[in-house]
């Protein structure tokens, strides 16, 4: 499956929002920090404001500001603003009555992976995919002071 861009960039906004929900962040910062556009995130955030997880605000280090609840938020309901997650299954056309059967076997089976995949997002709140990442981060922040702990030891124990 494959997510389209506004959905992820929606994702990277209301993530780090999230993250600090007393924080106002502008659209460039966000954009500089995964690297994706101004003007489509622009664009994004005018929806996720408009589906009130997000606040704009106005004038002198106005910005942006996650106004939603990140224990009940899923990451469902953020894609879903952008897209509905169903597979593109482009169907041939089949006399042949085995044929036919394939196509519905598989058309079905992808059905079920689109359930399966939307029921997955949708017990992910934003809650629980911030602590990952805050998780993932330490463990990166940890692996990375090891490792300059190994060299310096290696250094100092050299020759």
């Amino acid at each position: 499956m494959k997510i389209q861009k506004a959905s992820l960039f929606a994702l990277y906004a209301v993530l780090e929002l999230a993250s600090d929900p007393e924080r106002q962040l502008s659209t460039s910062d966000i954009a500089d920090k995964y690297g994706i556009s101004t003007h489509h995130l622009a664009k994004i955030l005018r929806t996720l404001v408009r589906s009130k997880l997000v606040q704009a605000v106005r004038g002198a280090g106005g910005g942006y500001r996650f106004t939603g609840v990140t224990n009940r938020t899923t990451l469902l309901d953020v894609i879903e603003l952008f897209e509905t997650l169903e597979s593109d299954f482009d169907t041939p056309h089949s006399s042949d009555q085995a044929g036919v059967a394939v196509i519905e076997e598989l058309q079905s089976i992808t059905r079920e992976i689109d359930d399966l995949t939307k029921a997955v997002l949708d017990t992910i709140t934003l809650e629980t995919a911030l602590n990952s990442s805050r998780s993932r981060a330490k463990v990166s922040v940890q692996g990375f002071r090891v490792t300059t702990e190994e060299k310096a030891f290696e250094v100092n124990n050299a020759g």
